[in-house]
């Protein structure tokens, strides 16, 4: 279907009521909504929380009278009941006369179901309109919807030689304070943080998103393959869950965790440590959808290694720090050129002094 500039310009906007959801919305999809009549919006709305009334809904309110009205929606309306009532339905009974998804929802329990009711019933639907960028706003919803396993960002600062810490450990701070501040909006857009033990044990993070205004803390996710968390760990005292996945089922040791507040959960062994994707599987099972990665080389590496990374954020001081400060990931096994791992840049601008490179893991 060709759209024309007003649809555009519609749909953009509905794209930018969607925005306003990015830290609240999960485990549900950012999604935002315009109802537009003799060229002018009559109603907007977007989805603010789940369990609480989708981006169509809120629109229909705000308009009053939606007769003939086109819903401009940056996800497909929903048709099944949920927590809340099929929106395909209220759609139908308010009479509006065409529906612009910007895509078709990837859950199963919708994929096109929608806009099929919507058409059955007269009124014009089409999809298509802005819909990458509906999909990068929602990464996560998205992958876990067609392959069960949520989204995994890396997050990575370093100095200009690619290094992340000194040769002690010493590693505050590399970046600026802008750059630090950018990670907290990463870290508040994210359903789980996920760490491994070695991290904490070297830096004790809270991994908590301090944020004004933020109202959900992340999941915090630490692989500790050996238990060998110490139960004074400062996240343990944070606001939010906090799951430690292991291959140890010793009955003391889980004890001592979980009386000081973490959910300890045994995991399948890959090789010497706790198996990857089975991680993540099960993460995805707990309607998990963005993953923010917060870890050393070693764990960092095995997660690049399997192809289970999705996205990188590299934040770039304009610092040297020297042949023995230690690198990015621990890579055994690249001997070779033919075997380098590729990144397609998809970002990169300043934050404060510092570069902020987005890059996507090829294949």
């Amino acid at each position: 279907m060709d759209f024309t500039q007003a649809d555009h310009r519609f749909m953009a906007r509905a794209l930018q009521l969607a925005a306003r959801g990015l830290y609240t919305t999960d485990p549900n999809p950012r999604v935002g909504c315009v109802l537009v009549k003799d060229g002018k919006i009559i109603g907007e709305g977007w989805h603010e929380r789940a369990g609480e009334g989708h981006a169509e809904i809120r629109a229909l309110e705000n308009a009053g009278a939606a007769q003939g009205a086109t819903v401009y929606v940056t996800l497909e309306p929903c048709c099944h009941q949920g927590r809340t009532p099929p929106c395909t339905d209220a759609l139908i009974a308010a009479g509006v006369a065409q529906v612009v998804a910007a895509m078709e929802d990837p859950n199963p329990r919708v994929a096109g179901e929608g806009l099929a009711q919507l058409a059955a019933a007269g009124i014009k639907v089409s999809s298509g309109l802005m819909a990458a960028e509906v999909g990068a706003l929602n990464p996560g919803f998205v992958k876990r919807m067609r392959t069960g396993r949520p989204f995994v960002r890396s997050k990575l600062a370093m100095s200009l030689d690619g290094r992340t810490a000194m040769a002690s450990g010493e590693s505050k701070w590399i970046t600026c304070a802008e750059a630090r501040a950018d990670v907290h909006r990463l870290r508040a857009r994210s359903s789980a943080l996920m760490t491994g033990v070695g991290t904490v044990l070297a830096d004790d993070p809270s991994l908590t998103a301090r944020l004004d205004g933020v109202e959900r803390q992340p999941l915090r996710v630490v692989v500790d393959t050996h238990l060998s968390m110490p139960e004074t760990a400062r996240m343990l005292s944070q606001p939010g869950r906090t799951l430690v996945l292991t291959t140890q089922d010793e009955p003391d040791e889980m004890q001592r965790l979980q009386e000081a507040g973490a959910e300890v959960i045994p995991m399948p062994r890959h090789g010497n440590s706790v198996d990857l994707q089975a991680v993540l599987d099960h993460l995805g099972s707990m309607d998990v959808n963005e993953v923010m990665l917060e870890m050393g080389a070693t764990l960092g590496g095995a997660m690049l290694q399997a192809g289970l990374i999705d996205e990188m954020v590299f934040y770039v001081a304009p610092v040297l720090m020297g042949f023995e400060a230690r690198g990015l990931f621990r890579l055994p096994g690249l001997e070779t050129m033919d075997q380098r791992i590729h990144l397609d840049i998809v970002d990169q601008r300043m934050v404060g002094k510092d570069w902020r490179i987005t890059a996507k893991v090829k294949g």
